[in-house]
């Protein structure tokens, strides 16, 4: 039976996965979206830092996601 550290680290995975998923997406679809909002260049390098900045965040907390479970 898996106890409840091993369901917050599934979850943990989970939304880790997520974010992963969306950054890539919002990486992607950044030229199309501005092009159909219209807005500056500016705009879309704002989408790439967003995007940027949950890669990041999600390399941050799968390693300590990892560190603590690596004991087990």
């Amino acid at each position: 039976m898996s106890t409840p550290d091993d369901q917050k680290a599934a979850a943990q995975g989970r939304q880790i996965a997520i974010v992963i998923a969306l950054a890539g997406l919002l990486a992607i679809f950044a030229p199309a979206i501005t092009r159909l909002v219209g807005a500056s260049p500016r705009v879309e390098m704002l989408f790439y830092l967003i995007s940027l900045a949950a890669f990041i965040w999600s390399l941050v907390v799968t390693w300590n996601l990892w560190q603590k479970t690596k004991d087990k």
